[in-house]
C-alpha cells in the first residue's frame, strides 16, 4: 500500500496535523488524572514535584520519539533488537501488552467511564453500566483503527481538537477563579521532603515512555502515508512534530498540577484524579460541567485508545504475520474490554509493579538508542547496561506489588537486599547499576575496538 503513496513537501498544516495526532496519542487516561492527582499530592510543593513529573512525562516519552527517529526504527522491536532477536520480541510483547490489553488501554475505558459516566448512574447499575459502555468504547476504538491510512485524519483533525476546546474552557473557568493559592496548600509528607523524587516516579504512571516505543509504527506509518517514504526525511519529520506535540503536553500536564494544588482549597485529597477532576468542574459548572467532562474524557481517552490497539495490531501483524493486522486488532480489543471490567483500582494496583520493572529498561534502551551512533550499535553495551538494570529492576516491581507480594515472606527478603543498593529509598536504585553497566560496556566496546585495529576483527555489533 505504502508503494502507492505519492511522496510530497509537508505543509505546515500537514505538520499541525501530524503533532496533533502525537499529542492525542499520547494524551489519554492517565495524562489527565495523574498530573491532577500529583498537584493534590504536592499542594504547595507542586512546582518542584512537577519538574519531576516532566522529565519522565515529558522528556522521555520525547526521547524514545527521538530514539526511533535515530535509529530509523518502525517500532518497539528495533529498539530492542541490538540485544538480539528473541530479547527484542519478549520486549515488544512486554511492552504492548503492558499499554495495551493488560493495562493502559482498558485504563482508558475505565477512566472515561469513572470520571465522565459514573456520577449519572446509582451504584447497583454501575457494574453494568461500566459492561455496556466499554463494549461500546472498544467498538467504536476498533471502527476507528480498522483503516490505517485514515488514523491520523480522524484523531488530528477531529477528536483532537474537540478535547483540546474542551479543556481549554474547564482550564478557562478553574483559573479565573481560584480555588485557593497553590503555594499556601499542604503537601502530603513524602511530597515535603522528596517531592521531585515523588514526581519523577508519578511519571511513569502515564506509560507514555513506554508507549513512545510502541507507538513508534503508528507515528512512522502515518508519516509514511504522508509521502514521507525515505527514513531520514521520515525521521526528521517524526523528531520536528514530536518536539512540538510534547512540548504542549508538558503545558498542559503543568496547568493540571496546579490545578489539583489549588483544588485542596475547597477538596479533601482524593483517593484518584478521576474523583478530584469530578469533583473540581462539577464545582464550577454542575450538571453542565458533568457533561463536558463526559465528551472531554471519552474523547482524549477514545484517541489513546485508537494509537494503542492500531500499534498492538500492527507490530502483531509484521511480526507474527499468521494473523492479519484486523484480527489482531480484534483480539486488542476484546481482551480490552474484558480486563476493562475489572476496575480502576485493580488496574492502577497491579500496572504499578509492572510499570516499576520496564520503566529503567525502556529509558536504558532510549538512551542507549539515541547514543547508539557513538558506539556504532554495538551490542557489547547494550548487554552490560541492561543486564545491570534489570537486577534492581526486578527488586522495584517486587515492592510495588499489593502487600500480599511485597509484605510476603519472598517480599520482605528482596526488600533487604535491595535496602544496600543507592538511592534504593527513593526508588531509584537502578540508576547508579545502569552507569555502571554503561561504563563497563564502554571500556569492553573501546577493547574491541582497539582488538579490531590490531588484529583486524570484527566489533560484535547489530545494525
Amino acid at each position: 500500500m505504502l508503494n502507492r503513496v505519492q511522496k510530497r513537501n509537508l505543509t505546515k498544516r500537514d505538520y499541525v496535523t501530524l503533532s496533533s495526532m502525537i499529542f492525542a496519542l499520547f494524551f489519554g487516561a492517565g495524562n489527565l488524572i495523574f498530573p491532577l492527582h500529583l498537584g493534590q499530592l504536592a499542594g504547595g510543593h507542586w512546582g518542584i514535584a512537577a519538574a519531576g513529573f516532566l522529565i519522565t512525562a515529558v522528556l522521555l516519552p520525547l526521547l524514545s520519539v527521538l530514539a526511533v527517529c535515530v535509529t530509523k526504527s518502525k517500532g518497539v522491536y528495533d529498539i530492542g533488537k541490538p540485544l538480539g532477536a528473541t530479547f527484542a520480541v519478549v520486549f515488544m510483547v512486554l511492552i504492548h501488552f503492558t499499554i495495551g490489553p493488560f493495562f493502559g488501554t482498558p485504563r482508558t475505558a475505565t477512566v472515561s467511564f469513572t470520571v465522565g459516566l459514573a456520577p449519572f448512574f446509582p451504584a447497583k447499575y454501575q457494574s453494568l453500566a461500566l459492561l455496556l459502555f466499554s463494549a461500546a468504547f472498544f467498538g467504536l476504538a476498533y471502527y476507528l483503527s480498522v483503516e490505517q491510512s485514515k488514523i491520523m485524519a480522524r484523531v488530528g483533525k477531529l477528536l483532537n481538537p474537540l478535547f483540546l476546546l474542551l479543556l481549554v474552557a474547564i482550564f478557562a473557568v478553574a483559573f479565573s477563579s481560584p480555588l485557593a493559592h497553590a503555594d499556601s496548600t499542604s503537601a502530603t509528607a513524602a511530597y515535603q521532603t522528596a517531592g521531585f523524587t515523588n514526581g519523577f516516579l508519578q511519571g511513569y504512571n502515564t506509560m507514555d515512555a513506554l508507549a513512545g516505543l510502541a507507538l513508534g509504527v503508528t507515528i512512522v506509518t502515518a508519516v509514511n502515508f504522508m509521502g514521507q517514504t525515505d527514513p531520514n526525511k521520515a525521521a526528521w519529520v517524526t523528531a520536528r512534530a514530536g518536539f512540538f506535540s510534547m512540548a504542549f503536553e508538558g503545558l498542559i500536564y503543568v496547568l493540571l498540577i496546579l490545578l489539583g494544588a489549588q483544588s485542596l482549597g475547597q477538596f479533601k485529597l482524593s483517593d484518584n484524579g478521576g474523583v478530584a477532576f469530578d469533583q473540581i468542574v462539577n464545582h464550577y459548572m454542575g450538571n453542565a460541567g458533568q457533561a463536558i467532562l463526559a465528551v472531554l474524557i471519552i474523547t482524549t481517552c477514545l484517541t489513546t485508545a485508537i494509537g494503542l490497539v492500531a500499534a498492538f495490531a500492527q507490530d502483531f501483524h509484521k511480526h507474527f504475520g499468521f494473523l492479519s493486522y484486523k484480527a489482531w486488532l480484534r483480539i486488542t480489543c476484546l481482551a480490552s474490554f474484558l480486563t476493562a471490567n475489572v476496575g480502576l483500582n485493580q488496574i492502577i494496583a497491579w500496572s504499578t509493579p509492572v510499570l516499576m520493572f520496564l520503566y529503567p529498561l525502556a529509558m536504558a534502551l532510549i538512551f542507549l538508542s539515541i547514543l547508539s551512533p557513538l558506539f556504532h550499535k554495538s551490542s557489547v553495551v547494550y548487554v552490560w547496561v541492561v543486564v545491570f538494570t534489570v537486577v534492581p529492576a526486578v527488586f522495584d516491581m517486587v515492592a510495588a506489588f499489593p502487600a500480599v507480594v511485597s509484605q510476603s515472606t519472598f517480599g520482605q527478603a528482596m526488600a533487604h537486599v535491595q535496602s544496600f543498593l543507592p538511592l534504593a529509598s527513593s526508588g531509584m536504585d537502578w540508576l547508579v547499576p545502569a552507569l555502571v553497566g554503561a561504563v563497563f560496556g564502554t571500556a569492553h566496546y573501546l577493547l574491541l575496538q582497539r582488538a579490531k585495529a590490531s588484529t583486524g576483527m570484527e566489533v560484535p555489533m547489530k545494525r
